[in-house]
């Protein structure tokens, strides 16, 4: 055949197979780049954008719990609709507090600092080590090898190993409803949990260090001692300054407005906010066909895109929650402060419109997805025993 003809043929053929692809693989054919996306003009971050949203978040939330407080012994049966927006202008301070973690609120880092950390105190949760776990998230998602998700998914192979019992409990501890007892656990007991076993830890360690080398370890103590608890001495000292202020406010709370008022409300909103963090970040990676890798070939890129879904909010919910809906875009570059999400993901929605799109109606369906199969790259079902 000659040369000529055979490039016609070849062409030809290649054209076929591309006009038959849909528009997610021939983009993919074409090798995306993260250079391909529009992202750098919405990086830049607005402090008077920044400041409002914390005014028009943290000011509301504290007028609430005055106006509960005034209305619980007269008119209790307006707690409920308070108790609601509660529950979600905390989940906005969460969702602002992320953004402080990611320094993209403000543009300055002592300032994100500095605001998240209230806003940690406010959430019950150390700002400044949380943040450092989920950059650690941003930075292996869809590395199922190195990462296992919000409540440390199992892969098939491990959950074989299991006896029936443990399984079952596996299962169960993941089901949606066990997040309300996990929503409260996450941000009420888990920072106190940490302090208190990190101290203990080097209480321990310092023990048995005098022990073998007398009084003169005494002065090394502190700098030759590694926490399991907290990797850094900052994550150390935003564990315990937030503890602090936190068990003060309760105590502060429970005296000027009665102990069973103050834990009525503050353990309701705490639950059903935590709730609604897990299930909201459940469903924006556990899902059918997520991006499930090995770290072989693992690709940071299809990680952002495949591994990340776009949740369909009503407008309310994407503003208490900071258009955190948007998704693969705020792992393409979480230097995007929530502002300028929405935006970003309509310049580069040519190139995001196979990302999964999704409800919160769909997570009863996405909490079946609790399982990683190592050999497929996919999440999966607990499978059926016969």
């Amino acid at each position: 055949m000659p040369p000529i003809l055979s490039c016609i043929i070849r062409g030809l053929w290649a054209f076929t197979i591309t006009s038959n692809m849909g528009p997610w693989q021939q983009i993919m054919n074409t090798t995306l780049k993260k250079s391909d996306f529009i992202l750098t003009p919405y990086m830049k971050s607005s402090d008077l954008r920044a400041t409002y949203q914390i005014l028009n978040t943290v000011l509301p939330y504290i007028g609430l719990w005055i106006l509960a407080v005034k209305v619980a012994p007269i008119y209790p049966w307006l707690l409920p609709p308070l108790v609601l927006l509660m529950v979600l202008f905390l989940l906005r301070c969460f969702s602002l507090m992320h953004d402080c973690g990611h320094y993209s609120l403000f543009r300055s880092k002592r300032i994100n600092r500095m605001v998240g950390f209230v806003l940690g105190v406010i959430n019950a949760i150390p700002q400044y080590a949380w943040s450092r776990d989920h950059a650690y998230h941003h930075k292996t998602n869809g590395d199922w090898e190195r990462y296992r998700g919000i409540a440390d998914f199992l892969s098939t192979e491990e959950f074989a190993q299991l006896s029936d019992a443990d399984q079952k409990l596996y299962s169960l501890l993941r089901r949606p409803i066990m997040t309300l007892p996990g929503g409260f656990f996450y941000l009420a007991i888990q920072p106190r949990v940490t302090l208190i076993l990190g101290i203990y830890e080097f209480l321990a360690y310092s023990l048995t260090r005098l022990k073998q080398d007398g009084f003169k370890a005494f002065g090394t103590l502190i700098a030759s001692h590694h926490s399991k608890r907290w990797p850094t001495r900052g994550e150390f000292w935003d564990v315990l300054l937030n503890n602090i202020f936190v068990v003060t406010g309760w105590c502060i709370f429970c005296n000027l407005v009665g102990p069973g008022l103050f834990w009525g409300l503050y353990s309701t909103v705490l639950t059903l906010a935590g709730a609604i963090f897990i299930c909201v970040f459940f469903i924006q990676h556990n899902f059918e066909g997520s991006y499930a890798h090995r770290t072989e070939d693992w690709d940071y890129l299809r990680g952002a895109i495949e591994g990340s879904s776009y949740l369909d909010l009503p407008a309310v919910l994407r503003w208490f929650t900071a258009d955190i809906s948007y998704h693969s875009i705020h792992h393409l570059s979480e230097r995007i402060p929530n502002y300028n999400l929405a935006a970003c993901y309509r310049a580069n929605a040519h190139l995001l419109s196979q990302v999964k799109s999704l409800r919160m109606s769909d997570l009863l369906h996405c909490s079946q997805f609790i399982l990683w199969d190592s050999e497929a790259n996919q999440l999966v079902p607990v499978p059926l025993k016969k």
